[in-house]
């Protein structure tokens, strides 16, 4: 019978290998690389190499019903709900809040509210999304403009993160929808309507959805999704994955430069 020394001691050489693995995994993420000439669809893991970043944010949530028809094809292959299905590449751009000029919406959610702090985080890495072509059902070359459509936030790993809130409601004290989430990212809709078409968008990458939010999420898309979990402006919703979270808006469809002053920060 081997010693207790011994299985102690397997146990920590296996969680170092567990680590360096998913340390290898995320460096392919960042560094964009593709398999085949096709590029691989972006996707933060939780580090597991010591102990886990995620857990409950001690949050209960309740649904609302959606406004028209729910989503006309299955959300876990549609390149408008789940960010994954487009993909990312990252680009050489200014990291760092941009000017741009026209009038801004004061109603609009601010970013620097998904911290408690209310932070401008620094910037971590700049991407282009891949447009779709509906033609052909099929991903595109990257977005030409704006020059960033998302954006790596600097995090804490474990550190709660929170719904910005708008000056918008969709009804009984709630602000957004929860559109799609696979636990490892989310996107949230500030209308009550299952599509991006009209109002504003967030892709959220590299949060670990808080368990309760995911079990009601997947038990209402099962449903029929005529019923989606509904998030006040404020209310914590998971946590950061590691010591970045990546995030794309959209304004009626159309992906938007996360860096921009006037509208964002």
């Amino acid at each position: 019978m081997k010693s207790v020394a011994h299985r102690t001691g397997l146990s920590r050489w296996r969680k170092i290998l567990q680590g360096v693995i998913l340390a290898g995994l995320l460096f392919l993420s960042a560094a964009n690389v593709t398999l085949g000439g096709s590029p691989t669809p972006r996707a933060y893991l939780p580090w597991v190499g010591g102990r886990t970043t995620c857990g409950p944010v001690g949050q209960t949530y309740s649904t609302l019903p959606i406004e028209g028809r729910p989503s006309d094809r299955p959300v876990e292959g549609h390149p408008d709900i789940n960010l994954a299905v487009r993909g990312y590449t990252i680009t050489p751009a200014h990291l760092g809040l941009v000017d741009y000029g026209g009038s801004g919406d004061p109603n609009a959610p601010r970013l620097y509210n998904l911290f408690r702090d209310r932070r401008v985080p620094s910037f971590t890495a700049a991407y282009r999304v891949y447009d779709w072509d509906w033609n052909c059902n099929c991903r595109g070359n990257p977005i030409a403009w704006p020059e960033v459509t998302l954006l790596g936030l600097r995090t804490q790993p474990g550190e709660v993160i929170y719904v910005p809130p708008a000056g918008y409601t969709i009804g009984s004290g709630f602000q957004v929808l929860v559109l799609y989430t696979s636990g490892y990212r989310i996107t949230l809709k500030y209308t009550r309507e299952d599509n991006v078409v009209y109002g504003y968008t967030l892709h959220l990458e590299g949060v670990c959805v808080d368990p309760r939010l995911l079990a009601l999420y997947q038990e209402a898309d099962a449903a029929g999704r005529t019923r989606l979990p509904a998030l006040r402006g404020g209310q914590p919703f998971g946590r950061a994955a590691g010591t970045a979270i990546l995030v794309a808006i959209r304004d009626n469809g159309m992906f938007m430069d996360p860096r921009s002053r006037k509208d964002w920060w």
